[in-house]
């Protein structure tokens, strides 16, 4: 078998991760120079002086042009954090690779209790469901409709059963049938053409060329100006095959596989969004691992602050 280069990435070793981020000074140090890279901002008027003082163990920063004074961490995802930073890192570590963590796993390897484990997942993945908020595919593009959960036991079944939750999965790929290179997954109220031309106006470029299956709804890509073809594959494993639908097709599997064998379950009608967030930024980010806590944590870095009340009344959709 041949070796697939992006599979066997080393990416950054515990041994690694130990070296450079194993002490509470480390952690400090390396997230002032992602917060400034090019040196310290104000937040309140972007000056470049400041002073800086002590409050306890808390260490605050003033700025000498407007006297606005702040901390590392303050309009941050960690505002508010009573958790060493080197226990944040280890979080961002340990869920910055290819493949998913629970919470409650989360929890066994940072020795905190389920309910701080589940607290930071859910920042994480909120980081993450931001920064990929903004994102528009271009070019060819392939797309598929598709559900997270099971219907009821005795419950209806296929489309439209209760305890589902519908999503949009595209994928961009660089040439007509080439391989992915990035993606969108993001949940939809149902499928029907106001959902679907919201979700056109926001997650596709002007002019793409797409490929779908025969939902009705998907014939909106048309009114929108796109390219479309309808792919009449048929069922059974042809129709996941298929030159247009191939590549959707895959990542969805692995996407399914991903959250039903790591989660087993979890409350899609709520938090669906950051679940699919967390999958499509793994995948938009997975050619460059040793990367990925840097820019996981400059995410954290850049997100407003969410604490847990915002966090648990969460939607999955916009307005």
């Amino acid at each position: 078998m041949s070796i697939n280069s992006v599979q066997f990435q080393a990416g950054l070793s515990m041994a690694e991760f130990i070296a450079r981020y194993g002490t509470e000074a480390k952690c400090y140090r390396a997230l002032y120079q992602w917060r400034w890279p090019q040196g310290f901002r104000c937040p309140a008027c972007t000056g470049r002086a400041r002073s800086r003082f002590r409050r306890g163990t808390t260490v605050y920063y003033q700025c000498r042009a407007c006297r606005h004074q702040t901390t590392l961490t303050a309009g941050t995802m960690f505002e508010g954090t009573k958790l060493p930073l080197r226990t944040w890192l280890l979080a961002l570590h340990l869920t910055a690779t290819k493949t998913n963590l629970a919470a409650l796993e989360l929890m066994r390897h940072l020795g905190v209790n389920y309910k701080t484990a589940w607290r930071m997942k859910h920042k994480i993945m909120q980081a993450m469901a931001e920064r990929e908020e903004p994102r528009r595919l271009n070019g060819f593009v392939q797309i598929d409709d598709a559900y997270l959960g099971g219907e009821r036991n005795g419950g209806k079944r296929g489309r439209g059963a209760e305890g589902k939750q519908p999503f949009v999965i595209a994928v961009q790929t660089d040439a007509r049938f080439a391989a992915p290179s990035l993606a969108v997954i993001e949940p939809v109220r149902s499928f029907d053409n106001v959902s679907l031309e919201d979700w056109i106006a926001r997650r596709l470029a002007p002019g793409c060329e797409t490929y779908t299956d025969g939902l009705a709804c998907f014939r909106r890509l048309e009114d929108a100006g796109h390219a479309h073809t309808t792919l009449d594959t048929g069922g059974g494993r042809a129709a996941t095959e298929a030159p247009g639908a191939r590549w959707v097709n895959v990542l969805l599997g692995n996407v399914k596989r991903a959250i039903n064998g790591t989660y087993h379950a979890i409350r899609q009608a709520k938090y669906a969004r950051r679940y699919l967030a967390e999958a499509a930024y793994r995948f938009n980010r997975r050619f460059r691992l040793h990367e990925m806590l840097p820019r996981l944590a400059t995410a954290m870095l850049r997100c407003k602050p969410c604490p847990e009340p915002v966090l648990r009344a969460a939607s999955n959709f916009h307005g």
